[in-house]
């Protein structure tokens, strides 16, 4: 079990002996996450890394279930002194905050109306021997299993003649996910599960390679679900498993529902003022600290 120290944080041979000069903002980038997952105790399990290849391009297809899955999993590569551009929704980019930075990470943006512009930079990018990392999920699970996976990666990896490294992150999303507050606490294990490249083989058709993805990704999930070092405090805390290892999450079924609804706009939102959204937030937070007095 790896966790952050602040050696990690000012270790000069961290990128590698010469690192690009150009990636200087997603160095540093790196290097705050660092400083925070050191104060918050995050206890990371990164197996396979040793498959992120040291040069040359490559996809990391993996699931999503937190909001921070793209950092976790960006460490994943670091021991291969790898950077990953992530392809992410076009709306972050356009955020005035987080928008820069992503531009100097040199991200792809994804505009879902038009996602042909994203598709050919991602495959340029892996042509130029970039890893680039993918979500084929293209949301977050809220069942926490699986789901259907969009052709996209399995096509670029197939155009670009670059294997796919199948992933999964496990954990993260007892801090930050959609539909539950934010929580911040402290020692949380996320476990990060990285598989053997998944390599086209010539004339294989993109949906074939997809296929051979989602059953590598779904075997990776359930290694980390079964081996992951915390359980359920309660019943209460159980929503963070899936329904088929005992857990209250939404079944697939259940979780496509939603999903249907998300798109269409038909969920049902409570409103709130941002003071609100701020309690709202940071509501555990709160309470535990008011219950260690």
């Amino acid at each position: 079990m790896y966790t952050a120290s602040w050696r990690d944080v000012v270790r000069r041979d961290l990128f590698g002996p010469s690192p690009d000069p150009r990636d200087r903002p997603y160095r540093l980038v790196i290097r705050l996450a660092l400083v925070v997952f050191e104060l918050f105790g995050f206890r990371f399990d990164v197996r396979g890394a040793e498959h992120v290849p040291a040069t040359g391009g490559a996809v990391i297809a993996s699931n999503h279930v937190s909001y921070f899955d793209f950092t976790y999993l960006g460490l994943g590569a670091l021991p291969q002194h790898r950077l990953v551009r992530f392809m992410a929704k076009a709306s972050v980019f356009g955020n005035g905050f987080a928008g820069p930075f992503m531009r100097a990470m040199q991200h792809i943006p994804v505009d879902r109306t038009a996602g042909a512009a994203a598709f050919d930079e991602a495959v340029r990018a892996l042509k130029d021997g970039q890893v680039v990392g993918v979500f084929p999920e293209a949301t977050i699970s809220s069942s926490f299993t699986v789901k259907e996976l969009k052709a996209g990666a399995a096509r670029m990896a197939v155009q670009a003649g670059v294997p796919i490294i199948p992933a999964a992150v496990w954990g993260g999303h007892r801090i930050a996910t959609k539909n539950h507050k934010v929580v911040l606490r402290r020692g949380v294990p996320v476990t990060v599960v990285l598989g053997e490249p998944i390599v086209p083989a010539p004339g294989e058709k993109a949906q074939a390679v997809l296929r051979r993805t989602r059953a590598a990704m779904e075997e990776l999930l359930d290694q980390a679900q079964r081996s992951y070092p915390d359980a359920p405090a309660g019943d209460d805390d159980r929503w963070w498993q899936p329904a088929h290892l005992g857990g209250t999450a939404p079944t697939p079924e259940e979780a496509h529902e939603l999903d249907i609804h998300d798109v269409r706009g038909t969920a049902v939102k409570v409103q709130r003022t941002p003071l609100q959204k701020v309690r709202y937030l940071l509501g555990p937070l709160v309470s535990r600290r008011r219950r260690g007095r």
